[in-house]
């Protein structure tokens, strides 16, 4: 939890291999109808292309549900994938460790 939002940590390398683990973090995250998730990029390694799309998935699911979805920990160079990709548009980008608890 940071500032009594949910965290979910993303961890190591972001693929394909990732989506059960990254679900069954979000739907701890979200069961108790909690409106906002923060995801922790920092200890991620890698995102390739389909992890990207694990995401875009996990964002979807979320604004379908009415949940705001804030990212910290993200490296300049995946700060600038999310830009590029419009993934910024969908979340929060709050600075590192901290959500502002909405």
């Amino acid at each position: 939890m940071s500032n009594g939002v949910p965290v979910i940590e993303v961890a190591g390398e972001v693929n394909a291999s990732a989506e059960h683990r990254l679900q069954e973090a979000y739907d701890a995250a979200t069961s108790n109808g909690e409106s906002t998730v923060l995801l922790d990029f920092g200890p991620a390694e890698y995102i390739n292309s389909t992890g990207i799309a694990l995401i875009v998935g996990l964002l979807a699911q979320a604004r379908a549900g009415g949940v705001e979805v804030q990212a910290t920990g993200l490296s300049a160079h995946y700060r600038e994938i999310f830009e590029i990709t419009r993934l910024a548009d969908f979340m929060t980008i709050v600075p590192d460790g901290q959500s502002d608890g909405r």
